[in-house]
């Protein structure tokens, strides 16, 4: 394998040697070194694949068409230390690795791009470096692992991620037991309108539904928007005594997170109308950025780091909340003010900025609690944020069982043992209860996080939430913690099951028949426009038939080695 180097800088020397093959893997030394301290200049590796017997593309940031593409439109992958990660796969028509090749430095801005070259039939692909600017440095080293064996293309993925947790330094962060539980998310049920006393009688009907958590998302401050954002002082118009409200959640028997956006400081006091926010007096000129009314913090100042987190302790320590969702940690990017020199930074690299302030702001919140919980979400979700945080969730993606469902799956894969949980899951209060359950089989594979108000669901509806988080609780290990296997990822995953010591959950997403050959026993979810599933290697097995609110239509042996047994929308059948 040979990798072309492209737009070398002229004061750069850039090599690429071959070092090592294990086990059928190749490992690429990349260095680059300068003749002087300078901000490094962008540079690509090209190298060609042919496409003989390969289907698709897969990467996290492929939202939906993972076509293969014309290399004058090629499928892409972006990463940089706070934005997914740098991985691109190849896959044939029956879900076996063709290539997938990662990049060791998972913290520097670098891009993945394939597409067919149509004179030849062979991918032309990409892997630009520094597509964003850094600080200036003399040196640069990475390491580049290829894998071209033909194996199925999930192990290929997560065989990556092992890597980069083992290899690579990217030790993930340790995961309490709270962070693999259902909880009670406050955004789309109220977005900004928080009621203390609305949401404590949510509380109420969530902790016997199964909801361990209750996530207070933005809304709680002062201000009505990220241009008041920065001092982090409760509403007391909403809360008048907040230390007292999360008290009365601990004794529901609940665990209270609360959100901050990391970066965002607004310019104007949330309280008082024309007046200038003191956290923006105090910053001027520690931003990333110029702005009428929203800045982005410049983490590479101690004095903004030290400040956030002291914020972020003080809450904790204040109230006795259980864990805080840090958002919005993509925002910290370079502009032309940023890359201006500035003797008062006492780092360099934004990209090293923020891996300190982040490994500070963990370190600080497990020292007080080392059962804190701490979530990200996409795009924040790459093996740097395992590192920080023992949450990764969904973007957001209200309503959208599809996103939900390839999102949530894309991230199984690689992020280890990390809790990947679902965006919150919401439905019309007025939709079908095969439909609204949809929501909820479509992430199954992850940890759900709920958004509906309880009090105004219809009984039908409360009777659908109850059965799936008591089977999800029920199957927890073997859906969170077991080996999950995804087919067809070119159209969102066909089927997706995961098992654990013999047994095994399915779900199906489209027409596929479900072999359950040498599982103990099978649960297996219809997620497809069917009334029925074709079961496969279960002859002679016991069956039960369940609809989405846990009603039992049917049982019996199933009697022949392809039986086609009637489940309705949203149903399980229960084998064993």
């Amino acid at each position: 394998m040979k990798f072309d180097i492209i737009g070398a800088p002229e004061n750069a020397k850039i090599t690429v040697e071959q070092t090592a093959e294990k086990d059928g893997v190749l490992f690429f030394d990349l260095d680059m070194v300068l003749e002087e301290e300078a901000i490094p200049k962008q540079f690509s590796l090209k190298w060609t694949f042919d496409v003989i017997d390969t289907l698709s593309t897969w990467s996290p940031t492929i939202k939906a068409w993972r076509y293969i593409a014309p290399c004058w439109a090629p499928q892409r992958t972006f990463s940089r230390i706070a934005s997914w990660m740098p991985i691109h796969c190849h896959f044939s028509r029956d879900g076996r690795n063709r290539q997938t090749i990662a990049i060791a430095d998972a913290k520097s801005p670098i891009n993945f791009s394939s597409g067919v070259n149509e004179y030849t039939a062979w991918l032309d692909c990409f892997i630009d470096f520094f597509t964003v600017s850094v600080a200036p440095l003399k040196e640069y080293h990475t390491t580049i692992r290829v894998d071209l064996r033909d194996i199925p293309y999930e192990q290929a993925i997560k065989e990556v991620s092992k890597w980069w947790e083992t290899d690579c330094g990217y030790t993930p962060a340790f995961v309490p037991e709270h962070a693999k539980l259902p909880m009670n998310s406050s955004w789309y049920t109220y977005h900004r309108e928080l009621d203390e006393e609305d949401i404590i009688r949510e509380c109420e009907l969530s902790k016997p539904l199964g909801m361990e958590t209750i996530l207070i998302d933005d809304g709680w401050q002062w201000g009505n928007g990220y241009h008041q954002l920065g001092d982090w002082q409760v509403n007391t118009d909403k809360f008048p005594d907040f230390t007292n409200f999360v008290d009365r959640i601990h004794k529901i028997g609940m665990k209270v997170m609360v959100w901050f956006s990391v970066p965002f400081v607004g310019k104007w006091d949330p309280v008082q109308p024309g007046v200038e926010n003191k956290v923006y007096q105090r910053f001027k000129g520690m931003f990333l950025n110029e702005s009428e009314h929203t800045f982005n913090f410049d983490p590479r100042y101690k004095e903004v780091r030290d400040y956030l987190v002291e914020t972020y302790v003080t809450q904790v320590k204040k109230w006795g909340i259980d864990g805080v969702k840090l958002d919005f940690i993509d925002s910290f990017t370079h502009t032309d003010l940023s890359l201006k020199p500035d003797d008062r930074r006492d780092i360099k690299s934004l990209e090293e900025a923020v891996n300190t302030l982040m490994i500070a702001i963990h370190d600080a919140l497990t020292e007080i609690n080392p059962d804190i919980l701490i979530e990200f979400r996409e795009t924040y979700v790459g093996p740097c944020i395992r590192q920080y945080g023992n949450m990764l969730r969904v973007t957001d993606c209200p309503n959208d069982a599809l996103i939900n469902r390839t999102d949530s799956i894309n991230m199984r894969l690689v992020s280890g043992n990390t809790a990947v949980h679902s965006d919150m899951l919401m439905w019309h209060k007025n939709d079908k209860v095969e439909t609204a359950a949809m929501q909820i089989t479509n992430s199954i594979f992850c940890v759900p996080q709920i958004s509906v108000r309880i009090q105004s669901l219809k009984e039908d509806h409360k009777k659908m939430l109850a059965f799936y988080l008591d089977f999800w609780r029920k199957n927890k290990e073997i859906l969170t913690e077991g080996e999950i296997y995804a087919n067809n990822p070119e159209v969102g995953y066909s089927l997706v099951w995961s098992v654990k010591n013999g047994d095994a959950v399915f779900a199906a997403y489209s027409n596929a028949i479900v072999d359950i050959k040498d599982m103990n026993t099978a649960k297996i979810i219809n997620s497809t426009n069917f009334d029925s599933l074709a079961v496969e290697n279960a002859q002679g097995k016991d069956f039960e038939v369940v609809n989405c609110m846990g009603e039992v239509l049917e049982t019996g042996k199933i009697e022949s080695n392809l039986a086609k047994i009637n489940v309705p929308l949203s149903g399980i059948i229960f084998v064993k």
